[in-house]
């Protein structure tokens, strides 16, 4: 199955959901590339990006899972570039 780049936007609106989000990102660490979290503290929001490399199942996937924690938005943006 072919492979793509995306984007995982992740806005965290409970603090009390972290070590969830913690753990679901550790199970799917074999296609993170990388995090960057932005501490909103003017607007208590915590904002993460994820870039993810993996089959588009395996993305769907990681960002169903944080979309269904309480507290939390996460949506993806995929390239248009596909590769084995």
């Amino acid at each position: 199955m072919p492979k793509k780049i995306a984007l995982i936007g992740i806005i965290i609106e409970d603090n009390k959901v972290f070590q969830d989000v913690n753990n679901i990102l550790h199970e799917y660490s074999n296609i993170i590339i990388g995090r960057m979290g932005i501490p909103y503290r003017e607007s208590k929001i915590n904002i993460i990006s994820l870039v993810v490399d993996g089959e588009s199942d395996e993305i769907n996937s990681l960002s169903g899972k944080l979309g269904m924690v309480d507290g939390i938005s996460a949506k993806v943006m995929y390239s248009k570039k596909e590769y084995n």
